[in-house]
């Protein structure tokens, strides 16, 4: 089994088990626990190689799990104190349940975990992308299952939903946000995948949003959809928040009219 395999676990809980587990690493008279990564090296696991890492964007209740790194490099995480034990991160985002398979919806604090260590983690982003920022505890995603690990999720803001915390704006139509999918399942159409999701979870609604900017990789894969689904090409659009009139611009269009940057690598 795998972390996210176990029965439910409460923040509280997680926080206060690992809140213990570093006061009693901090009290011994001398530090010898080890960690064994498949990738690194044999890692002395002292309170100078572990750091909080907080999961959710402008989360007041501060949900925070322990991360070991490298000495002297806090920027690189190796392992996560999860039920009573470290994990390395590939297994963090692995699962031994059959049932879990393609595309799920993320309703679980470890399913929330894994969303944030591909965005954060294992995803880091190259030169030419972008860096998703945290998501919220709440947001609304799918995570995509393959061959027993997750490769790739997606995100969506709700009509009605608020666009911050400060303005009071609603969103004025279901919206693609985040789209991700591991390098190493690129090109396998798993990003199509994931938009034709979207788009059918919606059949009541006329208009459809995704989030801007496209990136490079968005625009292939939206290309390639809107070609083998003509019905969709006056229903996608891309927008602004909340998604008002004058803040959609339409996607086909837009290709039509070469006003993207196109890639041959696609996301999925």
């Amino acid at each position: 089994m795998f972390p996210v395999d176990f029965p439910l676990v409460e923040e509280t809980d997680l926080r206060s088990a690992s809140e213990q587990y570093l006061l009693s690493l901090e009290s011994r008279p001398k530090d010898n626990e080890w960690f064994q990564s498949p990738k690194t090296s044999k890692l002395e696991i002292t309170a100078n190689s572990i750091k909080w890492l907080q999961l959710f964007e402008d989360d007041q209740t501060k949900c925070s799990i322990l991360a070991l790194h490298p000495p002297g490099d806090p920027s690189q995480v190796v392992a996560l104190y999860l039920h009573g034990s470290w994990w390395c991160v590939n297994d963090v985002i692995r699962t031994s349940c059959e049932s879990r398979t393609d595309l799920l919806p993320v309703q679980s604090l470890m399913e929330r975990l894994i969303m944030f260590l591909l965005n954060q983690v294992v995803e880091m982003p190259s030169q030419e992308e972008t860096l998703f920022s945290m998501h919220t505890r709440t947001e609304s995603a799918k995570l995509l299952w393959r061959d027993g690990q997750a490769v790739g999720f997606y995100t969506v803001k709700h009509k009605g939903s608020l666009c911050d915390s400060w303005s009071g704006r609603c969103y004025q139509m279901p919206v693609l946000d985040t789209v991700l999918v591991r390098r190493s399942w690129r090109r396998r159409g798993l990003g199509l995948k994931m938009l034709a999701d979207f788009c059918s979870s919606f059949p009541s609604e006329e208009v459809l949003g995704i989030s801007v900017p496209l990136s490079a990789s968005m625009v292939a894969v939206c290309r390639h959809f809107l070609h083998l689904n003509e019905d969709h090409r006056d229903r996608l659009y891309e927008v602004e928040a909340p998604g008002a009139w004058t803040q959609q611009r339409n996607i086909w269009l837009n290709i039509q009219l070469s006003r993207y940057l196109l890639t041959v690598d696609e996301v999925g």
